[in-house]
């Protein structure tokens, strides 16, 4: 029983965060339900798909392939990858952290997975692109540019300051 409430402690307090709210200021305690609602739904709206793409990623990307191109002797070409994936990808960052255990399982490189996940929140295709039209080209160009060497900093800063840790455990007929 506790640990079933220790696993939704968050949503329990914010549901009594609500409750308390609803005597205070019951306005403020109706869009505050209400945004919360909004915000499960859409994260249920997104999670489904994410699970789909793990599933198929276990299946039909072999290991070898994730250590050859994201793995510890990937280099700068393990980056680069890291990177491009990270531009390609469509979602909100919360769908980027089940694809990187996923990639981490298969034996990609932590900084490599920190490159991935800098590159999804901040440097995607769309957003560049809304960037040049709305504010200016030269301005999307000018924060590419320091933002690269910046993620790339803090994914082997990143690798440098963890501990080292045994794998991940592989999913029973993973392949190896």
């Amino acid at each position: 029983m506790k640990a079933t409430l220790a696993d939704y402690r968050l949503f329990l307090i914010v549901l009594g965060a609500n409750l308390v709210l609803s005597f205070f200021k019951p306005e403020a305690a109706g869009l505050s339900a209400a945004n919360s609602g909004h915000f499960l739904l859409e994260v249920l709206s997104i999670v489904p798909p994410v699970m789909v793409l793990m599933g198929l990623m276990d299946v039909w990307l072999p290991r070898r392939v994730v250590e050859s191109h994201l793995g510890p002797d990937s280099g700068m070409l393990g980056a680069a990858v890291a990177m491009l994936l990270g531009t390609a990808a469509a979602g909100p960052l919360y769908a980027a952290f089940p694809v990187a255990v996923s990639l981490r399982q298969k034996g990609a490189r932590t900084a490599n997975l920190v490159i991935f996940l800098g590159t999804w929140g901040s440097i995607k295709i769309p957003m560049l692109l809304m960037e040049s039209s709305f504010i200016s080209l030269r301005f999307a160009l000018l924060r590419l540019v320091l933002t690269i060497p910046c993620i790339l900093l803090s994914g082997y800063l990143m690798e440098r300051l963890l501990p080292q840790e045994a794998p991940l455990p592989q999913p029973e007929g993973a392949d190896a």
